[in-house]
């Protein structure tokens, strides 16, 4: 079976990884010859996969797609589907997703909860909504991994607003910030990862560190699960989706968004669940039985982010000493070169004691450091 992924970055590579056990032939479409998927799938396919027709061109003669992150043709994507060629997620649910405008109407269109927002088209839209302030300004389109997000907290701060379409979200007062990874197949039938719980760096608006399975009450864990199933049913489509909600000081569950692909959020899955995200996608890809979500062992993760100050080639300080530790795994993604804040790779730290792991954690995080030779 001939399988094509749009992107070829971390994510692309950890698929990749997993589909060796699979015998499938592979696709990447990327504009960048030393991107880490290059050298691990069959065939690298230089291009760009915002263009048309060099996404249809790349995808007319395979039998499925999937993206490893939104900012694709979908337009490529649509015509390929009605040609008879499987793309996860669909083009429909890509459409809704890759625009948080359109995220966030469709939210409130399926009684899905979410914090309350307004759509502002630009900067002086956005300044006459003072008193809907303190709030989230998120760009429509364009915006990853903290970029084209703006805390907004008083009326001096809106200049820094975006001038484009965009969100204006309701600060929520935040007790927990959860994701929860959720597996369908072309049956529609479901697959839940346990809730993992994100731990922010506030300087850079990146993941820092993550527990899985997160400690929360039963009641707020069933409504986080029954929301996250909601919200992916409503999509109609199958694939792999990032849920990522926020339980509030009243054990209230929001939705923030989502990611249709698999995520930085499941990066544990690899040692820490009996399938992992990755191994899920291709068991839908290949239209295989979905897999065993359940968690091994209690996991948590640490990014590996770019020393302030730093940029140029890679040097991972403290790594030896990592190495040495039993109950971690370290996870590099490739990138010869680093700069303050890119995500350089992650450790995933095994443990049955959730005060060991949170400890262990702390320590791989003072411990080990990207910086330049």
């Amino acid at each position: 079976m001939r399988i094509g992924i749009l992107g070829g970055g971390q994510l692309g590579r950890m698929l990749l990884q997993a589909g060796i056990n699979y015998t499938a032939e592979t696709y990447v479409l990327e504009n960048d010859l030393e991107c880490p998927a290059a050298h691990l799938c069959h065939h690298f396919i230089k291009g760009d996969i915002k263009d048309f027709d060099t996404v249809y061109q790349f995808g007319k003669n395979l039998d499925a797609i999937t993206i490893e992150i939104e900012a694709v043709n979908v337009e490529a994507l649509e015509k390929l589907e009605s040609e008879g060629v499987r793309v996860y997620p669909s083009s429909a649910a890509l459409r809704i997703i890759k625009n948080k405008i359109i995220q966030k109407q469709f939210y409130k269109q399926h009684s899905i909860p979410t914090a309350d927002f307004k759509i502002t088209q630009s900067l002086n839209e956005l300044q006459q909504l003072q008193d809907f302030l303190p709030a989230v300004h998120k760009l429509g389109e364009g915006g990853y991994d903290g970029k084209g997000v703006q805390i907004i907290k008083e009326a001096k701060e809106m200049e820094f607003g975006f001038d484009k379409p965009a969100i204006l979200e309701k600060m929520v007062a935040v007790k927990k910030e959860i994701a929860v990874i959720v597996a369908v197949n072309e049956k529609g039938q479901t697959a839940i990862y346990p809730p993992a719980e994100m731990i922010f760096d506030n300087r850079y608006n990146l993941l820092d560190y993550q527990l899985s399975p997160s400690l929360i009450a039963k009641e707020v864990f069933w409504k986080v699960e029954a929301i996250s199933l909601k919200v992916v049913r409503e999509l109609k489509s199958p694939g792999i989706f990032a849920v990522e909600l926020f339980i509030d000081k009243n054990d209230d569950v929001l939705v923030n968004e989502i990611a249709p692909r698999v995520h930085n959020s499941g990066h544990h899955t690899i040692e820490g669940n009996y399938c992992s995200q990755y191994d899920m996608l291709w068991r839908i890809l290949l239209q295989l039985p979905l897999g065993n979500t359940a968690a091994i062992y209690p996991s948590a993760i640490v990014n590996l982010i770019g020393a302030d100050g730093h940029a140029g080639k890679a040097h991972y300080k403290g790594l030896e000493e990592v190495l040495k530790l039993g109950n971690a795994f370290v996870h590099l993604y490739g990138k010869t070169h680093t700069k303050p804040g890119r995500k350089m790779g992650h450790v995933t730290i095994l443990d049955k004691d959730y005060t060991e792991l949170t400890h262990t954690a702390h320590k791989i995080k003072n411990l080990l450091t990207v910086v330049a030779e």
